[in-house]
């Protein structure tokens, strides 16, 4: 294969990000500017806010948290699970990377996550906190879009999505006590008498993550059933994705209104969170492409298996930390960094991906001319 083919590629990669998502970092900085300036000019923003919530959730919160959830989990297909025994599993290498996937990403990730939590945060236990939330909300959204700008497997990245939304309802609050109290404590750290109850975490993960995903898998069967997959995939879809970014964006707005005091007093704090996140992002997709080469999984499962392994559902975790510590906590502002960084990070790795491409895996090229193909159609 020559060396046109990848550089013609390359160039699309941003364009090939809908105009939505390709400055969503943009808009996450917008809808903080709005938010803080909301509650610095409004006075009595914040306790309006503060008044309509049960517990610790506020409702209009609440509200943007389901919004953001659900057309995310309308797009799993969890009809994919059903080809565990066949089909990408039965397939060469595919059962090699579905234990290799569960391996980094409810292990390797999680305990990743918590080092630079420990290591860059020692000392603000809330954003430490916040980061590990992070850590353990697995991908389960934008890592469709990573890996098909990288061209990796599309089948075996909506298998890998469909695991992990279903085990994250069954683990995440267990893993939630083990990072957050059991390993600290087994540890000898320092966490300043902070700690967390397995159950708060399960009530918000069944409230946050267990709604939108029966509302989700209702729709998906419904639509397939009656409407067929082309329209569920080509029409209907892409109607309900944007829903996704205005609950995001609204969560952001409701969340810097009521974090603004404590923002403005510590600008650097953003920093501080950033700093870490890059580096969680930068190790867990090295590892993870690395293995998957060492594996000899080829590029597009190795590529499917980094993207998945170094991408976080950012969503989950901002829904985990309001609901337990509240949208004025460290936690939730932690968690609302986190798609700031991982945007232009993963189109970044997006890049490397390719570029790893051409020098590690130059048989898949000849082997995957119908990626090639596909991709020459979609950008022409």
């Amino acid at each position: 294969m020559t060396a046109a083919t990848p550089h013609a590629e390359e160039p699309a990669v941003i364009g090939r990000l809908s105009t939505l998502d390709r400055f969503l970092p943009l808009w996450i900085a917008v809808a903080m500017a709005a938010g803080l300036g909301l509650g610095a000019l409004i006075p009595g923003f914040d306790d309006a806010l503060d008044s309509l919530q049960i517990g610790t959730v506020s409702l209009p919160i609440a509200l943007g948290l389901l919004l953001m959830m659900y057309p995310v989990l309308a797009k799993v297909r969890y009809e994919e699970l059903g080809r565990l025994g066949g089909g990408t599993a039965g397939e060469a290498g595919g059962r090699k990377l579905i234990v290799s996937s569960l391996v980094l990403n409810w292990i390797v990730g999680p305990l990743l996550m918590f080092a630079v939590a420990w290591i860059f945060l020692a000392d603000q236990p809330e954003y430490r906190t916040g980061l590990i939330v992070v850590g353990l909300a697995r991908c389960i959204a934008m890592v469709l879009i990573w890996t098909d700008l990288a061209c990796a497997d599309r089948e075996a990245t909506a298998l890998l999505v469909a695991i992990n939304s279903l085990f994250q309802i069954v683990a995440y609050s267990l893993l939630g006590w083990v990072y957050l109290t059991g390993l600290p404590d087994l540890l000898g750290l320092d966490s300043q008498g902070f700690e967390v109850s397995m159950w708060e975490v399960a009530r918000t993960v069944l409230i946050f993550l267990g709604i939108p995903l029966l509302a989700g898998y209702a729709t998906r069967v419904i639509g397939l059933r009656r409407r067929g997959a082309q329209w569920y995939e080509q029409r209907f879809l892409p109607r309900i994705g944007p829903v996704a970014l205005y609950g995001l964006l609204f969560t952001i707005v409701m969340l810097f209104a009521l974090q603004g005091d404590a923002i403005t007093s510590e600008p650097l704090d953003v920093i501080r969170i950033a700093i870490p996140l890059l580096v969680y992002f930068a190790v867990m997709f090295a590892v993870s492409f690395a293995a998957g080469a060492w594996l000899r999984l080829g590029y597009p499962h190795t590529s499917t298996l980094a993207f998945t392994a170094a991408s976080n559902n950012f969503e989950l975790a901002i829904a985990v930390a309001v609901g337990v510590w509240g949208a004025t906590s460290g936690q939730a502002l932690a968690g609302v960094v986190g798609p700031l960084i991982e945007v232009p990070v993963l189109v970044a790795l997006v890049y490397v991906a390719l570029w790893l491409r051409r020098r590690w895996f130059t048989t898949d090229h000849d082997a995957r001319p119908d990626r090639r193909a596909r991709l020459a159609e979609e950008t022409s």
